[in-house]
């Protein structure tokens, strides 16, 4: 017994460091939003304001022309939903078709579909560049929403959380006359809620955080999400770090909202067959 409570106390006190190690940028971050720039460039370090000021929040949302934050922050709430719908649409058709329809070849083309993940991403940079070109794409929000609409990680997860769901409720509702279009919208679908709300987060998030692929495709300033276009808060000649970490912490509003919304579904989730019980 004594072993036990030993063990779970060593567990704890790791989890707890673990949590502290996250958590401890995220509030320094936090506290510093509220400072000076004097009193961050300062040689005495101080976690808490020495005055506090919301200056800084004003300066990068409404007042900083060169860098429109809140233009951005629109701009990636538009691609990253939009994103995220479109890929719901995607990979739950997918996920059906190829977990429940029959037809020649199809577990052929679903091993050469998982084996196109073994390929780097930024492989695909310099074609996929050339045919968002070639569509006039370019400083265009369908740049950013269609090509990451089709992940196969995705249609995976989902595929095999629908081979969770027994083939017999599929043969019940065709004997009452149902089409496979009344079995996917009317059975399946309610069904692959856990599912989706996971597939939701992981592209929403991934959409909102992406870098490369923005700053590529994107070069009008008032075009471009907010995670590529945080480095433009950067002076040309010095870094303004107040407004740099304002600007940060704007950023990672809607995802820290996201996760504390849809931590039930995740964690449900994380067994692919828990949606489905017999």
């Amino acid at each position: 017994m004594k072993k036990k409570t030993v063990s779970k106390f060593v567990s704890i006190l790791f989890l707890l460091l673990m949590a502290l190690i996250w958590v401890i940028p995220l509030l320094y971050t936090f506290l510093s939003s509220f400072k000076s720039e004097a009193d961050i460039q300062s040689s005495a370090f101080t976690i808490l304001p020495i005055n506090w000021v919301i200056g800084n929040y004003q300066d990068v949302l409404f007042e900083n022309t060169s860098a429109p934050v809140a233009k951005w922050f629109i701009n990636s709430l538009i691609i990253s939903v939009s994103q995220t719908m479109l890929v719901l649409v995607i990979v739950s058709l997918a996920g059906y078709g190829y977990s429940r329809m029959k037809f020649k070849g199809r577990d052929a083309i679903f091993v050469f579909l998982m084996a196109t993940m073994m390929f780097p991403a930024v492989v695909n940079l310099i074609p996929l560049y050339k045919i968002i070109d070639t569509l006039g794409w370019v400083n265009n929000y369908l740049a950013a929403i269609v090509p990451g609409s089709a992940a196969v990680f995705n249609i995976f997860l989902v595929r095999q959380f629908m081979q969770g769901i027994p083939i017999d409720f599929d043969e019940s509702a065709r004997v009452d006359g149902a089409s496979d279009f009344q079995i996917f919208t009317r059975l399946i679908l309610p069904l692959l809620r856990p599912v989706l709300t996971v597939v939701a987060l992981f592209t929403f998030t991934a959409s909102w955080n992406d870098f490369l692929w923005p700053s590529i495709v994107f070069n009008d300033i008032e075009k471009m999400p907010i995670t590529p276009g945080l480095q433009l808060l950067q002076g040309m000649y010095a870094l303004d770090v107040a407004h740099a970490l304002t600007g940060a912490l704007i950023a990672i509003v809607p995802t820290f909202i996201l996760y504390l919304c849809t931590q039930k579904y995740f964690m449900d989730s994380l067994s692919l067959s828990s949606g489905v019980k017999g």
